[in-house]
């Protein structure tokens, strides 16, 4: 029998085992923590959003992307995306769940947007065992939901949306992400429909007192849902693999130390980003990895400058960074079977996915479920 008819009925296998016992795989929010199957999690993820070389802002090619990308985070130990654009393609979903991978389903952003459209999106994929949670808004504290709306109403907006996922979908948490710590009236006027708290930030190398600062205030579960460095160096004007490596490995490494599943309030975190996007200088062209970017007076390692075509741990045409090396290579907490937090091993050798791999194996993970490894 073929090598290429072997990996082919292995694949059809493993796709039947995972669609038949894991559909609908629920999650739980149980204090600070994210139960799925009946074990704590946590979150070690990348913010998916694969525009091609000259397309645009909505013109994200999931299907033309997902093989090679999921290969890629699964070598480094990633269990978790969160995407800006709702992913609906249930064949999409099921390359993603196959590497043993779940999805922060960003299913409502702009103002927009009618809000007509969030039982669609909910309904069409929310029994996907690839579905871990449901996200409304991006730092809308900042962006006025992408419409100009006033902070009262963005507010109001992201409770309807939140309210109406949770009408549609009983079985996975609500999440909305801020630009870093909310105040207790935005938290407090949102609770009750949102579980889970995404928190934006770049300060450096470090998160400040965030942590502290959550413990004190809110008792609902956050996580880190942006955050690292981009990989230009305007000081020096040039790519900075190594700036952005080091960031990448003190950031992360903080999350992991304050980690729900060591003692603290954190479920995990979402670096920004997987791939390099092309499109955002809009005083570029799409076509071309232009230099440019904002310096607020605060931001990433190490100069403060937000250069926005340059924040993959992977290029546009998906060659690791030596971030990328440096996120596989950190340790991410796990639950053992005596319920004990223990550090599973960080990837530290440099080998690919390949397609010539000869040998395969199926792992059951925490999610219950079959998957490949």
């Amino acid at each position: 029998m073929s090598l290429m008819l072997i990996r082919a009925l292995y694949v059809v296998l493993v796709m039947s085992l995972t669609s038949l016992p894991c559909l609908s795989l629920p999650a739980v929010v149980q204090g600070r923590r994210l139960i799925v199957n009946g074990v704590a999690i946590h979150l070690k993820g990348v913010n998916w959003n694969p525009v091609p070389i000259g397309k645009g802002a909505n013109e994200v090619d999931f299907m033309g992307s997902v093989d090679v990308d999921m290969d890629l985070m699964q070598a480094a130990g990633v269990n978790v995306i969160r995407t800006y654009v709702c992913i609906t393609d249930s064949e999409v979903l099921d390359k993603i769940w196959a590497r043993g991978i779940q999805v922060l389903n960003g299913v409502y952003n702009s103002g927009h947007t009618p809000l007509e459209v969030i039982a669609r999106k909910v309904e069409m994929v929310k029994d996907h065992p690839a579905i871990l949670m449901w996200v409304v808004g991006n730092e809308w504290n900042y962006n006025s939901c992408y419409a100009q709306m006033s902070f009262k109403d963005c507010q109001n907006l992201m409770l309807r949306a939140a309210t109406l996922v949770r009408e549609h979908d009983r079985s996975h948490p609500v999440s909305t992400v801020y630009g870093e710590m909310p105040p207790p009236d935005v938290y407090y006027a949102l609770r009750g429909v949102v579980d889970v708290w995404g928190i934006n930030i770049y300060s450096g190398l470090s998160f400040s007192n965030i942590f502290t600062r959550w413990r004190n205030a809110y008792d609902a579960p956050m996580f880190l849902a942006e955050y690292g460095a981009d990989a230009y160096n305007s000081l020096i004007q040039r790519e900075d693999g190594g700036a952005q490596a080091h960031a990448t490995a003190v950031l992360t490494q903080d999350i992991v130390d304050h980690s729900t599943l060591v003692g603290g309030v954190c479920l995990g975190g979402v670096i920004f980003s997987f791939n390099d996007e092309w499109w955002k200088d809009r005083t570029g062209s799409p076509w071309v990895h232009d230099v440019g970017g904002v310096a607020p007076g605060g931001g990433p390692y190490p100069d403060a400058v937000f250069n926005e075509e340059w924040w993959g741990l992977v290029t546009i045409g998906r060659q690791p960074r030596r971030a990328y090396w440096a996120y596989a290579a950190i340790p991410t907490p796990v639950v053992n079977a005596s319920g004990t937090s223990v550090n599973a091993s960080g990837i530290t050798s440099k080998q690919l996915p390949s397609s010539g791999r000869t040998t395969f194996s199926i792992t059951a993970l925490a999610f219950g479920c079959i998957l490949l490894s």
